[in-house]
């Protein structure tokens, strides 16, 4: 029997008394061959360290224990904490942290890890009210994650992995391809969970690339600038920039000829420029001192 098992994982809950709290976005996936396939996509093998985000009961942290060097599992749930004592008792490699993992000095807790040069990968079930978040602070870390397996809600994943010119697309995708190679797994009806939450989910794969899609001397800076894009999704890019800016309307002459020399459409939308596109209009942007400055609202 496994703790992902239904009649267990009701069993674990009832013995220890616990109730979900809504505000931690608390579904426990009751669908081992789910987790299984999650495990198997990750590649996950006594050569490799894994950081897990929100154990819950440890039905994922079980099948990672099983074949992990080690997993340091973090869990912002207090009233977890004893249960996953109880239900990981027989693993020796799995490190529970109660904490919140976008407040903790990761690169600490890594250095805690047995054998800290292994690769690390992250593999979870994330809470789907702070995905983003999350997947950002990690990614964005500097910490050589390898690759990233994670389940979320669907339509957050689906973000994740669209393309130029979908309606997913947006500046979501461009933030995580800009740092990796992504590609959905699979998808997870709500009815597998407990409690089944509104939506499936869908687990995605991100892969680190070696170095970024491409080339900006200030990555923020150009996150902002490819967000802004996206403001108001059916105004062209060229009213997008006029309200983004401060001043915009003065300097629109300005920001359409910004705009075409970087072979940019004014009339075109966001959702229709790569990241290489948006690339381009960074780097022209510095051709234009007077109409960008240092003081307004792009940096």
């Amino acid at each position: 029997m496994r703790i992902a098992d239904y009649s267990v994982t009701k069993a674990v809950l009832e013995r220890h008394g616990f109730t979900f709290k809504k505000s931690f976005g608390q579904n426990f996936l009751t669908d081992t061959n789910i987790l299984q396939k999650i495990v198997d996509t990750a590649e996950i093998d006594d050569q490799v360290n894994v950081i897990e985000i929100g154990p819950g009961i440890g039905a994922l942290t079980e099948f990672l224990a099983e074949r992990a060097a080690q997993v340091m599992a973090f869990e912002i749930d207090h009233r977890l904490v004893p249960i996953l004592a109880d239900t990981l008792r027989d693993f020796d490699n799995v490190t529970v942290v109660n904490e919140d993992i976008l407040k903790v000095d990761l690169a600490q807790y890594i250095a805690e890890f047995k054998n800290p040069d292994l690769p690390i990968k992250v593999v979870a079930n994330l809470p789907y009210y702070i995905t983003t978040p999350i997947l950002m602070h990690l990614i964005e870390s500097g910490i050589p994650f390898s690759e990233f397996v994670v389940m979320m809600q669907k339509e957050v994943g689906e973000r994740l992995n669209a393309e130029v010119g979908t309606k997913a697309y947006g500046s979501l995708s461009i933030v995580t391809q800009y740092y990796t190679e992504t590609s959905k797994v699979l998808t997870v009806p709500k009815s597998v969970f407990m409690p089944p939450p509104n939506v499936d989910s869908i687990v995605v794969k991100l892969m680190q690339r070696e170095k970024p899609l491409v080339s900006v001397d200030d990555e923020q800076a150009f996150f902002k600038l490819a967000k802004a894009a996206f403001a108001q999704r059916r105004k062209t890019i060229n009213n997008n920039y006029q309200n983004f800016f401060k001043d915009g309307k003065k300097y629109k002459s300005q920001i359409h000829q910004w705009l075409e020399n970087a072979n940019i459409d004014p009339k075109r939308r966001g959702e229709t420029l790569s990241i290489q596109d948006f690339a381009r209009l960074y780097e022209e942007k510095k051709n234009f001192p007077e109409t960008f400055v240092k003081n307004r609202k792009d940096i």
